[in-house]
């Protein structure tokens, strides 16, 4: 099968970003990764086996091409929330859970290129223990960003990617794009907790991003930086002139028709899992759970002055939750002190 045909396939199925790459092993990245898992910077989150991370034949011992495709999630939302006391949510979850667009996108392109051609597969969304940031970047459909993430010419960053390993021998894009960011470094001097090291550089122990999703205790020099964000971070890609006058995405599905792109944290606070499971379950950090997020509102509270919401800081220590009980004991502590 060419790749002019899966292309077009791609595009009528409403996928606007897609590349091809080869399936050798990461060399280009492979010291970089070896550092960080050396420093223990490395998240509960990444495949612990670099060797798995950094060769897609580990993962599909036949595969021959591997199909990148990126679909943007950048969406206008102007309604005022009527919600008085919110958390925000960054806007990959916004709407409903990419995973499971993304996989319904894949999965109907693999089922249009098998009317052509019988082919081995397999496909994920930041599921797989490959690094799906440099196969884009190899499969030509973005460069690196001074904040690491993959910025596409057309659509900006705010995009989602995911990937299809198979036997097929499909014509390889070789061409990577060289970075556009010049002199820029509006995204290393707004990222709130500095993790933003260098251009390029990432301590992902301490992004917003990843510190609304771990589990561990988030130390109060960094959840003070934290603002109101319930479920991850959009702040160096908001910043990013690379983000403005683009095209934005067409699929409706990531709209925050439900979510209004906040947390409701007092209706959190009272909510059982279930009914956080009907209201949330489709976004994309309902992932994580109702608990996590619920450690996040706490710590969003705090920061805007806990003292104007002491009824609901106490309802929520009520609940006797172990992973919350540090904060709401802290900012409890500190009424009385």
């Amino acid at each position: 099968m060419h790749k002019d045909k899966v292309v077009e396939i791609a595009n009528d199925i409403g996928i606007e970003i897609i590349g091809f790459t080869h399936p050798g092993p990461f060399e280009r990245i492979e010291e970089q990764l070896k550092k960080r898992s050396e420093a223990q910077r490395s998240t509960e989150f990444e495949e612990d086996d670099l060797d798995l991370r950094l060769d897609p034949r580990k993962t599909m011992k036949g595969c021959k091409s591997i199909i990148v495709i990126g679909i943007s999630y950048n969406l206008e939302y102007n309604h005022k929330t009527k919600v008085d006391i919110k958390g925000s949510l960054s806007k990959s979850s916004w709407g409903s859970d990419y995973h499971f667009v993304l996989k319904d996108k894949m999965e109907s392109l693999v089922t249009e290129m098998k009317k052509n051609f019988d082919f081995d597969y397999k496909l994920f969304v930041d599921t797989g223990p490959l690094i799906d940031r440099e196969l884009a970047y190899r499969a030509g459909i973005g460069y690196y960003g001074k904040n690491c993430s993959i910025i596409n010419p057309d659509y900006g960053s705010f995009i989602f990617i995911g990937y299809i390993l198979t036997d097929l021998e499909l014509e390889i894009d070789y061409y990577q794009m060289e970075s556009q960011c010049g002199d820029c470094t509006l995204c290393l001097d707004a990222c709130p907790t500095g993790a933003l090291e260098a251009p390029g550089i990432l301590n992902p122990k301490i992004c917003i991003s990843y510190l609304t999703q771990t589990k561990e205790l988030i130390p109060e020099e960094l959840s003070s930086r934290m603002g109101i964000k319930v479920y991850g971070c959009d702040t160096c890609q908001s910043v990013c002139p690379k983000n403005k006058d683009i095209h934005l995405s067409s699929h409706q599905e990531f709209s925050p028709s439900k979510t209004e792109g906040v947390i409701d944290i007092k209706e959190l606070a009272h909510m059982s899992k279930k009914e956080f499971k009907e209201k949330y379950g489709d976004m994309t950090g309902s992932w994580r759970g109702k608990t996590v997020l619920l450690r996040n509102a706490v710590i969003a509270l705090e920061n805007i002055g806990a003292r104007n919401y002491i009824d609901i800081i106490e309802t929520i220590d009520k609940k006797n939750v172990e992973l919350l009980e540090p904060y709401t004991s802290r900012i409890l502590k500190n009424m009385v002190e």
